[in-house]
C-alpha cells in the first residue's frame, strides 16, 4: 500500500495547492445569476456544440442532449433500477411485420426546433439522410464520422407521411432501435440558413431539447438557456441557465467547488471527497454500466495470444485499485457490472501474478513489451493518471514492460473511432466504456462491428460470440436475446478481451443549494430537475 500513499499524497498536495489559487480566478458562484447552474466537467474543452458532440460520452450528456434529441430517450428519472429506452422525438417504432429489416417510426407531433423549424418526417429524413449520403447538401465529414458506429447499419431512409417515416438496414437488426438515441436532430431550416456550413451554423446552432443556446467562449465556457416551449413540460429545466466550464483536474475540480466557483462537479479527487463532505457539499455515488478497461489489439501480437491477454488480467489487484479510488469504485470481473441482468457467471480474474507470469512464460513473452494509449483526463477516465502509474507497477511485477503515449481525450476519441487496423502502433488504449444497453455490448465484441463500423477497437473475433451474438440481433424476444448476450458475456470473459480493472461508482459533488439531481443508473444523466435554491 505504500505506492498508494504516495499517489495520494501528491493528489491531496495538488489540491490543496488548486483550493490556494482556486477563489481568485473568476466570480464566486453567489455572484453569478440567480438559477444558474454551473458545472465543471472532466472534458479538457468544451464539447462541441454543433450537431453530434465530441469529447466522448460526456459531450452527450451535457451538451448533445441538452440542445438536441434523438427518436429515443434514456429514461433517467430513477435512481434504483438500469436505464432503458423511451419515446423521444418519435412517439413509438415497431417492425414492418413484412419485412424485418423495415423500421417504422411514428414521430411526435407538436415539436419545433428552437428557431421554429417544424420537426416531421422531411426533418427526420434529411436528418438522417445527411449522416449516410456523401452526396446529401448537409453532409459534413465531422457528424458523419462521430454517428458511423450507429448510422452504419442503415441502408436506406423513407418518408412515408408527413410524421411517419421508416429506416433500412442492411440486415436483421432486433436491437437497432439502441442506436437512435445516440443520433441527434438538428434544425435543417438553420443548417440550410447557414449554408450547410457546419462552421456558420455553429453561431446559432438549433435542436429540439430543453436547453437553447446563449453563448460560447471556445476553450473555456459553454452557456444554455431554459427552453421555456420544450414539448415536455415535465422537463422544462428547473434553472434559468446552464453552464458548462471544461476542467480536467480532479483536484481543480474539487477545489473549485469548494472555492464557490462552481455548483456541481463531475468526478471530484477521491481524496478530496472528505473535505466536500466536511465543507456541507452533497456528495453522491452510485453504480453504474461503466467501466474502466484495456481495449486490447487482437489482431498482433503479443495480445493476439489469449494466454498474454489472461496474464494480464490475472496481474492486476483491483482490490488495491479501489483503494486508490477511495472505494469511488468496484472491482470489474467483465462489461457488465455484477449486479446487471446480462452479466451471466463468468470467470473471475482473481490477483493472481504467479499465474500470470507463468502464462507469459508459456507464451515466451517474458519480458512482454506492449504500449498503451492513455489520456490525462477525458469523459469516464475517472483518475486515468494515478490508476495507469498503478496498472503500470502490477503489470511490471508479473512480467510486461509497459509504455504509456500520453495523447489529449479527443485525439483519443479519434484513435478509437479509426481502430486497431489504423492504430497498430498501439496494442491497447485505456478508453473507457457504458454498457447502458444490449447493443453496446454486441457493437463491442462482433467482428462485423469492428471499428470504424462499431465499437469493436481491437478486432475481437470468437466464433462462438459471433453466432450467439448474431442469433441476438435475429430475435424479437427480450427474454432470448438476454440469454445469448448472457452467455457471449462469459465467452468474452474467459476470452480476456480486454483487460476489465474496475467499474466506476461515478462520484459527483454538489453544492448545497443544489437540489433535485437523480444519479440515474447511466452514464448519461438528466440535468434538468435540479433547482439552484
Amino acid at each position: 500500500m505504500h505506492k498508494i500513499t504516495q499517489i495520494r499524497k501528491r493528489l491531496v498536495s495538488a489540491a490543496l495547492a488548486a483550493l490556494a489559487m482556486a477563489s481568485p480566478l473568476v466570480a464566486t458562484a453567489q455572484n453569478l445569476p440567480s438559477g444558474t447552474l454551473t458545472v465543471a466537467m472532466t472534458a479538457s474543452d468544451v464539447p462541441d456544440w454543433a450537431g453530434m458532440p465530441d469529447q466522448g460520452f460526456e459531450g452527450h450528456r451535457f451538451v448533445g442532449y441538452s440542445l438536441y434529441e434523438g427518436l429515443v430517450a434514456w429514461d433517467l428519472s430513477t435512481s434504483d433500477q438500469e436505464v432503458d429506452i423511451i419515446p423521444g422525438l418519435a412517439q413509438v417504432w415497431y417492425i414492418d411485420p413484412e419485412n424485418p429489416k423495415r423500421w417504422i417510426f411514428e414521430l411526435r407531433g407538436g415539436v419545433t426546433f428552437h428557431d421554429g423549424c417544424v420537426w416531421n418526417a422531411e426533418a427526420a429524413v434529411w436528418n438522417y439522410q445527411r449522416l449516410i449520403d456523401e452526396a446529401h447538401p448537409g453532409f459534413n465529414q465531422v457528424d458523419f464520422a462521430r454517428a458511423r458506429s450507429r448510422t452504419s447499419t442503415i441502408a436506406k431512409v423513407e418518408k412515408i407521411d408527413d410524421m411517419t417515416f421508416a429506416l433500412h438496414t442492411t440486415d436483421v437488426e432486433s436491437l437497432f432501435p439502441y442506436n437512435l438515441v445516440y443520433v441527434l436532430m438538428v434544425s435543417p431550416c438553420a443548417y440550410k440558413a447557414a449554408g450547410n456550413d457546419r462552421a456558420a451554423y455553429a453561431a446559432k446552432p438549433s435542436g429540439t431539447g430543453p436547453y437553447v443556446f446563449g453563448s460560447v467562449v471556445p476553450g473555456e465556457r459553454l452557456e444554455l438557456l431554459r427552453n421555456e416551449a420544450y414539448w415536455n413540460p415535465d422537463r422544462i429545466p428547473q434553472h434559468e441557465r446552464l453552464v458548462l466550464l471544461p476542467m480536467p483536474e480532479a483536484t481543480t475540480r474539487a477545489a473549485a467547488l469548494l472555492s464557490g466557483q462552481v455548483d456541481f462537479v463531475e468526478a471530484p479527487s477521491p481524496d478530496m471527497i472528505p473535505a466536500l463532505e466536511a465543507a456541507g457539499m452533497t456528495v453522491v455515488l452510485n453504480e453504474y454500466p461503466h467501466y474502466w478497461p484495456y481495449r486490447l489489439n487482437v489482431l498482433q501480437e503479443p495480445f493476439s495470444d489469449v494466454r498474454v491477454r489472461q496474464a494480464a488480467n490475472y496481474a492486476i489487484n483491483r482490490e488495491e485499485m479501489v483503494a486508490l479510488l477511495n472505494g469511488t469504485a468496484v472491482p470489474a470481473f467483465g462489461a457488465y457490472t455484477t449486479s446487471q441482468r446480462n452479466f451471466g457467471s463468468p470467470h473471475r480474474f482473481n490477483y493472481d501474478p504467479e499465474r500470470a507470469r507463468a502464462l507469459l512464460e508459456e507464451a515466451g513473452c517474458m519480458p512482454c513489451s506492449v504500449t498503451v494509449a492513455i489520456s490525462p483526463s477525458g469523459s469516464g477516465q475517472m483518475q486515468p493518471l494515478p490508476m495507469n502509474e498503478l496498472m503500470q507497477a502490477q503489470l511490471a511485477a508479473v512480467g510486461f514492460d509497459v509504455t504509456f503515449e500520453v495523447i489529449d481525450w479527443n485525439t483519443m476519441i479519434g484513435v478509437f473511432i479509426r481502430g486497431a487496423v489504423a492504430h497498430p502502433e498501439y496494442d491497447a488504449i485505456n478508453f473507457s466504456s457504458a454498457t447502458m444497453d444490449p447493443l453496446q455490448f454486441v457493437k463491442s465484441f462482433m467482428k462485423r462491428f469492428q471499428s470504424p463500423g462499431g465499437s469493436n477497437w481491437g478486432g475481437y473475433f470468437n466464433p462462438e460470440v459471433e453466432e450467439l451474438l448474431s442469433a441476438a440481433l435475429l430475435t424479437f424476444d427480450p427474454a432470448e436475446q438476454d440469454d445469448l448476450i448472457r452467455r457471449a458475456h462469459e465467452l468474452v470473459v474467459a476470452d480476456a478481451a480486454q483487460l476489465f480493472v474496475v467499474s466506476d461508482l461515478n462520484p459527483r459533488a454538489m453544492a448545497p443549494y443544489v437540489k433535485g439531481f437523480v444519479q440515474a443508473q447511466s452514464w448519461f444523466q438528466d440535468m434538468t430537475p435540479i433547482r439552484v435554491e
